[in-house]
């Protein structure tokens, strides 16, 4: 993707400001890229409020409140005990349907354990002014014992239903360790809860909650424009997929994998096996997939039905087309700026533009048509 030109513009967006916007070339004609909010710190989720304003987690232990696009940020208190160890921290961010009656706001975050640390889920009321998470409750918080900082997993979706899910991940316990395998353990498992956090599937055998199992390291998770469930996960040295777990399911990692590990052995047992299923999409080599939104089509009708991620390690914001069959899966378009480094969320807006969290520049952008 080719940058046409950068400018300067005059934003009205609640408050008038001076912003950096870059026009870019795309699959669906020029977009313009432009900053939204800036200086933070590991941006790790993106949520948007009904009144105009929007909430973004940092992985430190920060909940931000923006009140329009490039007002001073609001820190919000009132946050769970957030362990932060090496990619774990305040994570997922997620605002029910019901949210302008109920005010819930639903996080994923690390707690420290015995043994290690792990994912936990838990909500709170948001106070009618946005500065204080009332009343937080914790839950559910994996079984404990996972040691190291690593894949946490750790998106959250709510289901037509309005159910939730929680993605885990394995805890970095590696292509030797089965406990992405095991039903009894919560590394590697897509979890389903109830709004009261009760557990929503309860699979005979499996810990309580247990939705699909085989997962590595979920780090995107949304509903596309039917309903269904889908999940973005890290591999190893490649293998990195795009699932559609179904209750019960059994998603492969680590006995069945595309990918390989990094002293560059092979995983498992090859990359099929019965009873075990195949992605939808996979990349090789990695990209390290992060965020995931089906988008709707309301500003760019071409691309409705899509499904857009982040990469971490490859700095580009993608979108694969599932009406375009590939030798991997689907069609794929990578856009790829200097805004795109290290996209950690990809959400779409109430006015149908597409926003993305950058880690490396720690701002949030907004790309849609001029």
């Amino acid at each position: 993707m080719r940058n046409l030109t950068v400018r300067l513009v005059a934003l009205v967006l609640g408050t008038a400001a001076q912003a950096q916007e870059t026009v870019i070339e795309t699959s669906a004609g020029v977009m313009t890229v432009t900053p939204m909010a800036t200086d933070l710190e590991e941006p790790w989720a993106i949520e948007f409020l009904p009144d105009g304003g929007f909430l973004i987690t940092e992985r430190a232990g920060v909940l931000k409140l923006f009140s329009s696009p490039l007002a001073k940020a609001v820190a919000v208190v009132g946050l769970p005990n957030v362990e932060v160890d090496g990619q774990g921290g305040l994570l997922d961010l997620m605002l029910p349907r019901d949210f302008v009656t109920s005010r819930e706001v639903w996080l994923t975050y690390a707690v420290a354990q015995e043994g290690g640390s792990g994912t936990a889920v838990g909500k709170g009321r948001l106070s009618d002014d946005g500065s204080i998470l009332q009343g937080f409750v914790q839950l559910f918080e994996m079984p404990a014992g996972s040691s190291g900082g690593r894949h946490f997993g750790a998106r959250l979706v709510e289901a037509t239903d309005g159910t939730i899910f929680a993605t885990l991940g394995d805890r970095g316990t590696g292509p030797d360790g089965m406990q992405a395998q095991d039903p009894l353990e919560g590394e590697g498992k897509v979890i389903h809860l109830n709004r009261d956090g009760t557990p929503a599937t309860r699979l005979d055998g499996a810990l309580p909650g247990v939705y699909s199992l085989g997962h590595r390291n979920p780090q995107g998770a949304t509903l596309d424009l039917d309903g269904r469930l889908l999940v973005a996960e890290h591999g190893a040295r490649g293998g990195d997929e795009l699932n559609a777990p179904e209750e019960g399911r059994n998603y492969g990692w680590p006995v069945i994998t595309y990918g390989r590990d990094y002293n560059g052995l092979s995983i498992g047992e090859g990359t099929a096996k019965e009873g075990l299923e195949q992605p939808l999409h996979y990349w090789d080599p990695s990209i390290a997939p992060s965020g995931l939104m089906v988008y709707s089509g309301a500003l760019v009708p071409a691309w409705r039905g899509d499904v857009f991620f982040g990469s971490l390690n490859s700095d580009f914001l993608g979108r694969l087309d599932p009406d375009t069959p590939a030798d991997t899966g689907f069609a794929e378009e990578r856009i790829a700026t200097p805004e795109t480094g290290r996209v950690r969320d990809v959400v779409e807006a109430p006015d149908g533009s597409v926003w993305f969290l950058s880690v490396a520049n720690g701002t949030a952008y907004r790309m849609a048509p001029p």
